[in-house]
């Protein structure tokens, strides 16, 4: 399986990025070191969207907190940037892709990372990761 961070990217140039304690969806709290994992710079932050392809280097969980119930999984990982996109994918590219049923990656990368804007690490499928890699 392979996955994608979206997240505030402080240096998009960098050949290792560090990620501590970050929110995972749709499967996210499963990544592990050697996975592929496609890096947005979040445009909440001033970032432009798909910037790298990295590998995992490092994932670690982040401890739950004692007494509270509810608490969406973390992971800290380190990842070594593997290639830099060539081509811009973000939020004005992804935002017409709607139809939530209609199979295509673009659709599910919106429907991941933009319907509910927080930052994550997100499980993508496997027709996903082709696609992404596309832009490198």
């Amino acid at each position: 399986m392979a996955f994608a961070i979206k997240t505030e990217i402080r240096n998009p140039r960098a050949k290792v990025f560090t990620f501590t304690a970050q929110k995972t969806m749709y499967g996210g709290k499963h990544i592990a070191a050697d996975d592929v994992v496609f890096v947005f710079a979040s445009e909440n932050e001033g970032g432009s969207g798909l910037i790298a392809r990295a590998i995992v280097a490092s994932a670690d969980a982040t401890p739950r907190k004692i007494g509270v119930i509810r608490q969406t999984p973390r992971v800290s990982i380190t990842v070594r940037r593997t290639a830099s996109a060539a081509r811009l994918l973000g939020r004005d590219q992804l935002k017409r892709f709607k139809d939530w049923g209609d199979g295509r990656p673009e659709t599910e990368l919106n429907f991941k990372f933009y319907r509910q804007a927080t930052n994550k690490i997100a499980g993508i499928s496997d027709e996903t990761a082709a696609f992404l890699d596309r832009f490198f």
